[in-house]
């Protein structure tokens, strides 16, 4: 990934840092920055400066940063800082998040329970506006915000598999393998998002509108990071990934019908069909094989499994009602058009 802009003192320290070959004398610097930036934020989640910083920590242990020694990724005061910052974001959303489990720790009451919060959720509906009001504009808006995630879909969720074991594990390699196309070539699910962008003339390279996105849909990605990077919290990304299988099949029909009613063809709804039909399959392996499987091995990750269900559900309004209340108000939901020569009201603000 590129390098992005800069958006407050936290970021600015770190991208100015990154690309030197020695850099301690700023890393004390970042430290306490990230310390006073924590304590001033009004909200972490909506915090730019904090959520790009942390973006971009992550990014070390996916593709890296363009012009960045590799050697960064496990740089111990690097470490430090993406710790403090963590350490807020997973408060915040444990302030948030109901992790009550039922009774009954059975693979099936765990999936029955997963399959009522998912029912139960009444958040923004970014589907159901896609499929019946959105202007082209709009759905090449949601394109871009999907891609900091799609584009790398499934990756967080696989540093999970070497920390499971027996039934747990399986279910989980069952899904991923899907999600990477099957060893198909081309089929990977991240290559089909890219194929979809490339159909709505949009660049598909990993990270080309970071600059675009705003801090609560990156807080959505660095949540899985958070979650899929630490062992101790396993059970929150496998909850994570089976919300997530659980959610998806619906919504993805809507995005495609969307498409098609603004005129797409094939190369722009693969991806969505492809999803229809397999996250209908997932979704049963994700609750019961996957949740459920690993909540009978180990039943004091409990919690966790329902707290990553519940951080996903919460964390998808969030920015499902910043994405429908800056489109209802004729605002981009981007940090700054996708044309800069068209001078568009883009959203400021947690409560855009």
């Amino acid at each position: 990934m590129k390098l992005p802009y800069p958006r407050g003192p936290v970021s600015q320290i770190l991208l100015n840092a990154l690309p030197r070959n020695d850099a301690s004398d700023a890393l004390p610097q970042l430290l306490t920055a990230a310390g006073h930036a924590l304590a001033a934020t009004d909200d972490v989640l909506y915090d730019d400066d904090l959520q790009l910083a942390l973006f971009c920590l992550y990014e070390l242990h996916y593709g890296g940063l363009d012009g960045v020694d590799d050697r960064w990724e496990w740089d111990v005061q690097l470490l430090q800082v993406r710790a403090l910052i963590e350490q807020q974001v997973e408060a915040r959303l444990r302030e948030s998040v109901d992790v009550s489990a039922p009774h009954t720790l059975t693979p099936q009451a765990v999936a029955d329970r997963l399959f009522k919060l998912a029912a139960d959720d009444d958040g923004p509906s970014v589907s159901a506006f896609l499929a019946k009001e959105a202007t082209p504009e709009q759905a090449k808006e949601f394109v871009v915000l999907r891609s900091v995630y799609q584009l790398k879909e499934a990756d967080p969720h696989t540093w999970a598999i070497p920390r499971l074991r027996g039934r747990a594990k399986s279910a989980m390699v069952e899904i991923q393998a899907d999600e990477y196309g099957g060893g198909k070539p081309g089929r990977i699910h991240a290559e089909l998002f890219a194929n979809t962008m490339q159909g709505l003339g949009l660049d598909p390279s990993f990270g080309a509108y970071v600059d675009c996105i705003p801090a609560i849909t990156l807080a959505s990605v660095n949540a899985m990071s958070l979650f899929g990077l630490q062992r101790r919290l396993r059970g929150a990304i496998c909850g994570h990934l089976a919300i997530y299988e659980m959610t998806s099949s619906i919504p993805n029909g809507k995005y495609a019908r969307g498409f098609r009613r603004l005129g797409f063809g094939v190369e722009v709804t693969e991806y969505f069909d492809e999803h229809v039909e397999a996250d209908a399959v997932h979704e049963q392996i994700a609750g019961r094989d996957l949740a459920g499987g690993l909540i009978a091995q180990d039943p004091a990750l409990a919690a966790d499994v329902f707290f990553g269900a519940g951080s996903a559900l919460y964390l998808d309004g969030l920015a499902g009602g910043w994405q429908l209340n800056a489109w209802t108000a004729g605002r981009s939901a981007l940090r700054q058009p996708l044309d800069p020569g068209r001078e568009v009201p883009v959203a400021v603000g947690a409560s855009a």
